[in-house]
């Protein structure tokens, strides 16, 4: 039986049960969000307007999850995804909407996030600077293996966006079309069992990544990320920089002929081995990696730098930063730190801590779009101290309580 959404008796709702209910809202993470009556239910692969048949799945006391079965009437933004498994596969979220559509809603997104969870009112979000390549642009796929008892075989694919199991895949519409012919091969001779999973990566030219290391998943947004940042560093006037989790050295690699001198940190050894060996492919010579956790080599670096000439930038892992980093940088005072985020949610998080009591102010928020017909994307957020006028005050106040500082902007310990 489906019920009109004016139903507003929530204690009667059953799963399997259907209703009609109008599509207000597209949360992060890429359900929509309906009413029947005041209770909230959340549906995929809706548009915000949209009316929609919906069966109910999952009935909790404050919300319920829905499975969309039917557009009553649909979005002038809606289009045909381009893969065959969409609706099916949890890998992306968002091939029904248009492309421009996906951006002003991830735009709006990231500024609720802002809000709801960082307690940030009227910053400034950027407009999602576009991916030039929407489909075939992931150059990094990780693909599982599973036995499938009902057909008696085993299946190679990606997990199904509403459970455990696997869907049987043949190609990827978002992955780059050499990683598709990898696919190929790969199903030719799968693994002996169930439970594997298989990591199908290309690696940009010019650069060296450790099969397990990270490296941006789009080549197609290298340079406008890399822009990104530079223009920010190159806005602040800073000399130095301390890139926090700086994986192979991308970040530092790149803006390091801006600065006098770098420091990375970063935890994963074979990464930092990586991270020098660009470094001088690329003919930098001013500044230098150390392996170790942040939280713990950290004092270290700061120890050694001018707060009022050095930025850092934190591009932690989707969890966000160990919460031992933002005090240690909300000791020391450097004049500006870029947060570098694929997970808007932790990256607002943590900015609230950064900036409580007013010590610290996002300026501004540009997202990238490096994971177009996905609920992922990037973020770079620039974020000054606030020392109402007298920041190189403070810069050099902090800079005194710091030991074995030798005042040039880094340390010199090895």
């Amino acid at each position: 039986m489906i019920h009109s959404e004016g139903t507003t008796d929530t204690t009667g709702f059953r799963v399997g049960d259907r209703h009609v209910v109008r599509i207000h809202d597209v949360a992060f993470g890429g359900e929509g969000v309906g009413r029947i009556g005041d209770f909230v239910v959340f549906v995929p692969f809706v548009i915000e307007g949209e009316e929609v048949e919906v069966e109910l799945t999952e009935v909790k006391r404050q919300f319920a999850r829905g499975r969309l079965v039917e557009v009553r009437a649909a979005a002038s933004a809606r289009v045909q995804p381009r893969c065959r498994y969409f609706g099916q596969c949890g890998g992306c979220q968002y091939q029904h909407i248009a492309y421009e559509e996906q951006l002003r809603l991830k735009r709006k997104q990231v500024q609720d996030l802002l809000l709801r969870v960082g307690r940030f009112g009227g910053t400034e979000v950027l407009p999602v600077i576009p991916c030039p390549e929407p489909y075939g642009y992931r150059n990094k796929l990780m693909v599982r293996t599973q036995w499938n008892k009902v057909e008696r075989r085993l299946v190679m694919g990606f997990l199904r966006h509403d459970s455990r199991l696997v869907v049987d895949v043949e190609e990827c519409s978002i992955a780059e079309p050499v990683l598709n012919a990898e696919l190929r091969k790969a199903r030719l001779s799968p693994p002996p069992r169930g439970g594997l999973k298989v990591l199908l990566r290309t690696i940009p030219t010019g650069w060296e990544v450790p099969a397990d290391s990270f490296f941006q998943t789009n080549r197609f947004m290298l340079s406008a990320l890399v822009e990104t940042v530079k223009k920010f560093i190159h806005d602040s006037e800073v000399e130095y920089l301390a890139d926090i989790y700086c994986g192979v050295g991308f970040f530092a690699v790149e803006v390091a002929r801006a600065l006098k001198g770098f420091v990375g940190i970063e935890c994963d050894q074979r990464a930092i081995k990586a991270a020098r060996k660009n470094a001088e492919a690329h003919g930098v010579a001013n500044g230098r990696f150390i392996v170790g956790l942040a939280e713990e080599r950290l004092p270290e670096v700061l120890s050694g730098l001018d707060p009022a000439r050095t930025a850092l930038i934190l591009d932690p892992p989707r969890v966000g930063c160990d919460l031992r980093v933002i005090h240690q940088i909300r000791a020391v005072h450097p004049v500006q730190v870029l947060y570098v985020s694929c997970n808007p949610a932790t990256m607002a998080r943590d900015l609230n801590t950064l900036c409580s009591e007013g010590l610290y102010k996002v300026m501004r928020v540009q997202p990238l779009d490096m994971f177009p017909q996905t609920q992922h994307m990037e973020c770079v957020a620039d974020v000054r101290l606030q020392a109402a006028g007298d920041g190189a005050v403070i810069g050099r106040d902090a800079a005194a309580i710091c030991k074995g500082s030798d005042q040039t902007g880094l340390a010199k310990t090895p």
